[in-house]
């Protein structure tokens, strides 16, 4: 699920147990997806090893939104005659 991997930023708090499959999540409203998820694209919070350096991401505000800045992109692929 493609709309969930540029939100592993953070740990999110599971809401509410809604089925054996499926949670709600407390999401910011920053994060324009639905909150009720499958828990198979769920991954466990792993805490910071202890002496690890804690890099925060670079965040700006654009017209009111806040966005984060790139740095300088690390891969990209070609399909179809087309940069991914």
């Amino acid at each position: 699920m493609e709309k969930l991997t540029k939100h592993f930023v953070r740990p999110y708090k599971v809401k509410k147990i809604i089925s054996v499959n499926t949670v709600e999540l407390e999401l910011p409203t920053t994060v324009k997806i639905y909150p009720v998820v499958n828990i198979s694209r769920l991954q466990l919070y792993k805490s910071q090893v202890e002496g690890q350096k804690v890099t925060p991401l670079a965040l700006i505000i654009v017209e009111g939104e806040e966005e984060f800045k790139v740095e300088r992109i690390l891969n990209k692929r070609k399909m179809w005659r087309k940069v991914s």
